[in-house]
């Protein structure tokens, strides 16, 4: 390989010297803040979950009451869909609300999701989503 120097070019190492000195120049500020592609992404097992939940029931979203415990105690327990992530849970409970009524997803839902620390982004990702697999493939009933 060869070396080629740059610092006779510009002046040689007493040029170098004086420009590290030099205060950097002021960047003007942009008017709209940047815009990157991924700025609401799910995970890998977060989009796991919502595909799971496409299965789950609205009475999943439910505590079971006393006559599904006894129901329960006689025939065998159902296994419990909810997840032990409060994190995935809020994600979870908002993904099968989506499943089942679309757009008509309850306040109480959204706000949990929201506290749960996702974005309107990931809101709003979640039911672009959903909605769009609905319609690609309607559900048997």
């Amino acid at each position: 390989m060869a070396f080629i120097d740059f610092t006779s070019a510009i002046g040689g190492a007493a040029a170098l010297t004086a420009e590290r000195h030099l205060a950097p120049a002021p960047v003007a500020p942009t008017a709209e803040p940047e815009v990157t592609a991924d700025r609401a992404a799910l995970s890998a097992l977060e989009w796991l979950v919502v595909s799971l939940a496409r299965r789950d029931r609205l009475s999943s979203l439910r505590e079971p009451g006393r006559i599904a415990v006894a129901m329960g105690v006689l025939f065998g327990k159902q296994p419990n869909p909810r997840l032990a992530d409060p994190k995935l849970e809020a994600l979870r409970r908002l993904a099968v609300h989506a499943w089942h009524q679309g757009f008509a997803v309850p306040v109480s839902a959204v706000k949990s999701f929201l506290a749960a620390g996702y974005t309107n982004d990931h809101y709003e990702l979640l039911l672009a989503s959903i909605s769009s697999a609905r319609l690609r493939r309607p559900e048997r009933r």
